[in-house]
């Protein structure tokens, strides 16, 4: 059962928002997944859906813009600042307390971007977004996270986000390190749990429990921003290249700016997309749940 809190559940105006610690962390270390309901309006989604779109559109038009994770289906990282929102999002109480309690005072923001699935993207195989670093292997401790905020109610057909919950944990030895063999979905397959989110939800996971893309069998796409955290001694900020001007650095609290990884310049460089995920490439074409050969 996820951890679920909801944003009505916190004090009365003018009291400082209070998020049970155990709770953030049960969930994180127990299912690997949970979320906070109605954390925004969805009048300010409509805005992040606005941005996002629009930045979609240009970076389909750029040399390596988007990233391919299957048919129909995309990675894009973003300049934080283009989005109105972004200060919004990793200064939320919810999105400051978990973090804090999962990867300590000291975390750091390495990642934003989204994800499209659009019309006809097929179910991704089963994975993590990569190989468990030694201090989950052996150590037993997450030392990142993945946030996600929905910018459309999610329905059945428009391809849901499914978790297999618990497998942060799995080693997949003798294995790749990301991609589980297929003698071993159906057990994936049986744990399985779809997340219809809705536009306000903000959900935060480790981004190793196992998990996929469904198929989006709609007219309609299902962007979803995506935002990655790091405890210090994680290295997920190897892969992306963070930017931000300087005028926007500097206009940013001193207790944000401590926790941003990030190149500061004077003029904002092309993101040409390079976290590429092979095994997502081709998707997976097979029943809708996939009789044990999900993906």
């Amino acid at each position: 059962m996820e951890s679920v809190q909801t944003q009505r559940e916190q004090p009365a105006a003018g009291a400082a928002p209070q998020y049970d610690v155990a709770a953030i962390m049960g969930g994180l270390y127990g299912d690997g997944f949970i979320a906070c309901k109605g954390a925004f309006s969805r009048e300010w989604v409509q805005q992040l859906g606005e941005d996002i779109g629009m930045l979609f559109r240009h970076a389909l038009t750029q040399p390596g813009g988007a990233l391919g994770r299957g048919p129909n289906r995309y990675y894009v990282e973003i300049h934080p600042e283009r989005l109105r929102g972004f200060v919004d999002i990793v200064t939320h109480p919810w999105v400051v307390a978990v973090c804090t309690a999962i990867l300590g005072p000291d975390y750091r923001i390495v990642e934003a971007g989204f994800d499209v699935p659009g019309p006809g993207a097929l179910h991704q195989p089963w994975h993590r977004d990569f190989p468990s670093p030694e201090a989950t292997l052996k150590g037993r401790r997450l030392n990142s996270l993945a946030f996600n905020i929905t910018t459309v109610d999610v329905t059945e057909d428009m391809g849901p986000f499914e978790i297999a919950p618990g497998t942060q944990w799995d080693t997949l030895a003798g294995g790749d390190p990301m991609f589980p063999a297929r003698d071993l979905w159906s057990r994936y397959e049986a744990l399985a749990q779809r997340k219809l989110a809705k536009m306000g939800d903000i959900s935060a996971r480790s981004a190793l429990t196992i998990h996929r893309g469904t198929a989006n069998q709609s007219d309609k796409s299902r962007p979803v921003f995506v935002l990655g955290v790091d405890a210090p001694d994680a290295r997920n900020a190897d892969k992306h290249d963070l930017q931000l001007t300087r005028g926007y650095y500097d206009s940013l609290p001193e207790d944000l700016r401590r926790h941003i990884t990030c190149r500061v310049v004077d003029t904002l460089d092309p993101i040409v997309q390079e976290h590429t995920i092979e095994g997502l490439l081709e998707g997976v074409t097979v029943g809708s749940r996939m009789g044990g050969m999900g993906g």
